[in-house]
């Protein structure tokens, strides 16, 4: 606006109060407005302290200023500015268009703001006192700031379109009536949507919704001991970090970067359910030190997220599910102590291409984790373990996982089956130590020769050529299948020595067997 544009806005309209007044002439200066009476706990516009008209404007003359306030003073920008300020009535703006700047710090609302499809440049409510926020649909072209507020009826951002920054660090959320703290379904944010130390008291929902940048909830503590969900997110879209860290608390603590060491720290807290289903993540999913809160029936849902890298560093959930049923990771970094125990964790189809563990991740506590990953057996978790290790040249450690792979699907398996998988394990451990069959071989070549030594020469089998007699050579024909030496024909046993030389032939095709069905297993692997 320029001078001039409204003749009557050159007087002040005589309705107003002298609040209101005040107000006014600082709208057209473009300058703060306050009000504040310099006592802090009287100013607290959290505390009980009661404002009374000296302090009071109404929500109908902000609307008028908004939407149709008077020109800005020559070489002045007319922008609204109040701070310690309490506003009766409701503050509409519903479809408007506001074009001047709007920053009120420290503020109480009598009732609700309602700002549904209304357009704005840039909005910051800092410290104020809301009883609840309406802002479906809104659209901004700069920032929406909401630091250290708190809504007493929750906040709704229903599709709402942010240019640049979403701000909601502090701020203290209660839920609506349909149980909600933040309604953020469909929302886009241009840029970053930080909430670090954010507190939330009911299911914060952020559906569909879309960050340019990255969405922060370091230090946030997330709580609906009213329903399943704590946070709501599925189809989420972030084009760079999700951050559920620690926030350093201190002069720093709104900085977006990880504490410095010593800092005293927020941890990042889910007080129940945390959905992030079908998300799509530019760059990173970070749990570094959370602590997820759930009942038996909740779970941390990752169900088919696709991220380059999950890094799943937080405390240990006691009770409740992690489910990464078909998600998609590049680089999973992972500790030990973070992961739930059997039957509480689920990752069918569930894809990694590298493991980077923090601090010690032994390959028996890796068994485990898909063990407990796998209530009945069910062959991917491992093969993709066993992918993974052997693309790091770890060949020896990725045997030893399809090696318990074996083991594991034949507790699966009939009576008969089950007896000749333990032959396999026991032999050539199902073709992935093949050097036990020749030790096998050697051990009974031995024993067999040994014994048809001391047994003395045994009668002739009636062959024309009789070759002479040879223990080993003789106990080695009988171990040999399909091979023949010329000796296990050429001489005769009898009897205990019968079942000896039995015991040999069967004991022979039994090792040739299942060198060959490791074998075969090798190459199809290959």
């Amino acid at each position: 606006m320029t001078e001039g544009a409204a003749p009557r806005a050159e007087d002040i309209p005589d309705e107003l109060t002298a609040a209101e007044a005040g107000m006014w002439q600082a709208f057209r200066d473009g300058a703060v407005y306050d009000l504040r009476s310099g006592d802090p706990a009287v100013d607290d516009p959290h505390g009980v302290h009661p404002w009374g008209p000296e302090r009071t404007v109404r929500a109908r003359v902000v609307c008028w200023l908004l939407l149709d306030g008077p020109p800005a003073l020559a070489g002045r920008v007319a922008s609204l500015k109040l701070t310690g300020i309490q506003i009766s009535g409701s503050i509409d703006l519903a479809g408007g268009t506001v074009v001047p700047y709007v920053e009120l710090t420290g503020c109480r609302f009598e009732q609700e703001v309602r700002l549904p499809e209304a357009r704005f440049t840039t909005v910051r409510l800092v410290n104020c006192a809301v009883p609840r926020l309406e802002a479906a649909r809104v659209h901004t072209e700069g920032d929406l700031h909401l630091p250290r507020c708190r809504f007493h009826g929750g906040i709704r951002l229903t599709d709402a379109q942010i240019g640049t920054d979403l701000l909601l660090n502090q701020a203290v959320v209660y839920r609506d009536r349909g149980g909600r703290s933040i309604a953020g379904d469909g929302m886009n944010v241009g840029q970053d949507l930080q909430a670090e130390l954010l507190e939330s008291h009911g299911e914060l929902s952020l559906r569909s919704a879309t960050v340019g940048v990255s969405l922060s909830l370091r230090g946030a503590r997330l709580r609906n001991p009213y329903g399943r969900l704590a946070l709501n997110a599925p189809q989420l879209t972030v084009e760079r970090t999700l951050y559920l860290t620690p926030a350093g608390l201190g002069g720093l603590q709104l900085s977006g970067r990880t504490p410095a060491q010593g800092t005293r720290v927020q941890r990042f807290e889910c007080q129940g359910g945390l959905r992030l289903d079908d998300g799509r993540f530019g760059d990173a999913v970070d749990f570094e030190s959370a602590r997820l809160v759930l009942t038996d029936d909740q779970e941390l849902s990752l169900r088919r997220i696709q991220v380059p890298e999950l890094r799943f560093l937080g405390e240990r959930p006691q009770r409740g599910r992690v489910v990464l049923s078909g998600a998609r990771i590049v680089n999973l970094v992972d500790r030990a102590s973070s992961w739930p125990g059997p039957g509480r964790l689920h990752m069918p189809g569930f894809t990694y291409e590298n493991l980077v563990p923090q601090g010690p991740f032994p390959l028996a506590e890796r068994l485990e984790w898909v063990a407990a990953a796998t209530a009945e057996y069910n062959p991917d978790p491992y093969e993709r373990l066993a992918a993974v290790l052997r693309a790091g040249g770890e060949d020896e450690d990725a045997r030893e996982v399809l090696l318990a792979k074996q083991r594991r699907r034949r507790e699966t398996l009939p009576p008969a089956a089950k007896l000749w998988g333990y032959a396999q394990d026991w032999t050539v451990a199902y073709g992935y130590r093949p050097g036990r069959a020749a030790v096998w071989m050697a051990v009974l070549w031995a024993a067999g020769s040994l014994a048809f030594a001391s047994a003395g020469r045994p009668e002739t089998g009636g062959t024309a050529a009789q070759p002479p007699w040879n223990p080993a050579l003789f106990a080695l024909d009988l171990l040999l299948p399909v091979i023949d030496l010329g000796h296990a024909g050429g001489w005769q046993l009898r009897g205990g020595w019968q079942w000896l030389g039995a015991a040999l032939v069967l004991l022979g095709w039994v090792l040739a067997t299942t060198v060959a069905a490791g074998a075969t297993r090798l190459l199809r692997r290959n």
